[in-house]
């Protein structure tokens, strides 16, 4: 295997472990989402709420990062 070929498999390996990261942290997931519905909304006041009640609303992988959370 020539070192261009590893190097590849290497940046492919840790980009796909940081889209797994995120997809299942609601910060990242759901940054979108946040600014689109419920930007008003400071830290601390119900921000997880707020998604939860535009769910029908949300982006697929805002809603995964949602229930990933509930099962923590």
């Amino acid at each position: 295997m020539s070192k261009l070929s590893f190097a590849v498999i290497v940046v492919a390996v840790a980009f796909s472990g940081v889209a797994s990261a995120q997809s299942s942290d609601p910060r990242g997931a759901c940054k979108a989402d946040y600014d689109k519905f419920c930007a008003g909304i400071a830290p601390g006041g119900g921000i997880v709420a707020c998604l939860n009640g535009k769910r029908d609303k949300l982006s697929a992988t805002c809603k995964t990062a949602l229930d990933s959370r509930k099962k923590k």
